[in-house]
């Protein structure tokens, strides 16, 4: 490693943790040509990133983010805080010459997410890079399913069904957090977790959804306010569900509930082709299912790939095979990549335009719960 890559990131809670560890490892098990650095944890109170800097492993703190902007050991800024934020921050980031990582859904409206693709093009072409943080992508055996995909290995996608189930507020109970309010989070959980299924169909297929079905359900209107003072309506969907086309033809079904009971981060999504089938389930993390027609008919059937082996998508630098990895894993592979990206001039993937390509359907399945008609999804 010849060099340091400065890192500001904004917020401290659940991402902020997971995306601490990624840019911690990332060196420790990836050759890298660029060392991360964990310059400044960005928090408004200050007493409370104070302590999560000590216990994440950030060297300062600052508590408006627009000081990120404005110190030398800052390179890039990874922006963690609430959809209502990503917009201002990233391409003030940008415009100040900062690489910039934003996590996912890139922005909480599709004009939102146009500017900041805007911005993205602009620092482009001076040599700044930007991705949005689709983390699932960075999951060995999604990684590895992609590959098969582009290898023709199940040949033509002609159906794809996707699901996240989470059950974190079926409690009415449950305080009304910032992500069960639009002007935060931008939508319930379609936002928050359909729009990782979203991104998970179209980075597997390489095709783009061209329209949708869609409905949504509240299933709790009202919830305690967090200072225990009476109730906040809910104004966000609890789930969502829709049809899809995609460009190159085949259909998909998708569904997103946080109101799964028992069911804790219950992400699957299966591709049905022409010549085989994939099918990765997260609570099976190190595992990837296929079928292949060109098998023996006497033996064929679905068959269990064990996602660990040194040739298989990240998995070289850490165990040896057999030894699984977990979810914090695809936050240093997130790292890794974007470092590397950077370091050589390449545009990082998934990229702003990806990022915007998410929220254009997010859009049209809201749009298309409200109406109870199918919607078209915009190009652009």
């Amino acid at each position: 490693m010849t060099s340091t890559l400065g890192v500001g990131m904004v917020g401290y809670a659940f991402m902020g943790a997971a995306h601490s560890q990624g840019w911690r490892t990332a060196p420790r098990f990836f050759d890298l040509p660029l060392r991360p650095d964990l310059a400044v944890l960005c928090g408004r109170d200050k007493e409370k990133a104070t302590a999560a800097a000590d216990k994440l492993g950030w060297r300062s703190v600052e508590t408006d983010w627009r000081a990120l902007l404005t110190r030398d050991d800052v390179q890039l800024v990874d922006v963690c805080s609430p959809g209502d934020t990503h917009a201002e921050i990233a391409i003030a980031a940008l415009e100040a010459g900062r690489h910039v990582l934003c996590e996912k859904p890139l922005a909480n409206t599709v004009d939102e997410a146009r500017a900041m693709v805007a911005a993205a093009a602009r620092a482009a072409s001076r040599g700044v890079r930007s991705m949005v943080g689709y983390s699932y992508r960075r999951v060995p055996a999604v990684a590895l399913a992609r590959r098969l995909v582009e290898q023709g290995r199940i040949g033509e996608i002609r159906h794809v069904r996707a699901s996240y189930q989470q059950d974190w507020i079926v409690d009415p109970q449950f305080p009304l957090v910032w992500r069960l309010q639009k002007d935060a989070a931008g939508s319930g959980a379609l936002g928050d977790i359909g729009a990782h299924i979203v991104d998970m169909a179209q980075y597997l297929t390489g095709d783009l959804l061209t329209g949708v079905s869609a409905l949504t359900e509240t299933f709790v209107r009202e919830r305690p306010l967090p200072s225990g003072d009476g109730l906040g309506s809910v104004d966000v969907d609890d789930a969502a569900l829709f049809l899809g086309r995609f460009a190159g033809g085949a259909v998909a079904s998708f569904e997103a509930s946080r109101f799964a009971t028992g069911r804790k981060n219950a992400l699957r999504i299966e591709l049905n082709g022409s010549r085989g089938s994939l099918a990765f389930d997260q609570e099976r993390m190190n595992e990837l299912e296929f079928y292949s027609e060109e098998e023996d008919p006497d033996t064929r059937g679905f068959r269990r790939i064990l996602v660990t082996e040194p040739t298989h998508p990240y998995v070289g630098a850490w165990w040896p095979p057999g030894h699984g990895l977990g979810y914090e894993h695809s936050f240093t592979h997130q790292a890794v990549d974007l470092v590397r990206d950077i370091a050589e001039g390449r545009d990082p993937v998934p990229s702003f335009a990806d990022g915007l390509r998410v929220q254009l359907v997010l859009d049209a399945v809201e749009k298309s719960a409200a109406s109870g008609s199918w919607h078209t999804v915009p190009e652009e």
